[in-house]
């Protein structure tokens, strides 16, 4: 897990219509409208339309998405996490 963090991590965003990203450590989830995956600078939610993912190298953190997007957002540490939930 060392190494993951040593990853460098990028985003390029090509017209809206292709997305090379670097030092993803996860997919979590991929759909046609929306992608959610682990990144080495935290959770990177993708909202668009039509998303395919093109490339997907974990050992090398990179991601390729090809489709219309929408909208990049970084969701925020909770503090807490589950203790905070249930205590």
């Amino acid at each position: 897990m060392s190494d993951a963090v040593n990853l460098p991590h990028t985003l390029t965003l090509l017209e809206r219509k292709k997305l090379t990203m670097t030092g993803a450590l996860e997919v979590v989830s991929f759909e046609e409208d929306g992608a959610v995956l682990k990144t080495v600078q935290g959770t990177l939610i993708i909202q668009g339309q039509q998303l395919k993912l093109k490339t997907l190298s974990l050992e090398g953190g990179q991601v390729d998405v090809s489709g219309t997007v929408i909208a990049l957002h970084y969701e925020q540490p909770r503090a807490g996490g589950l203790r905070r939930l249930f205590g």
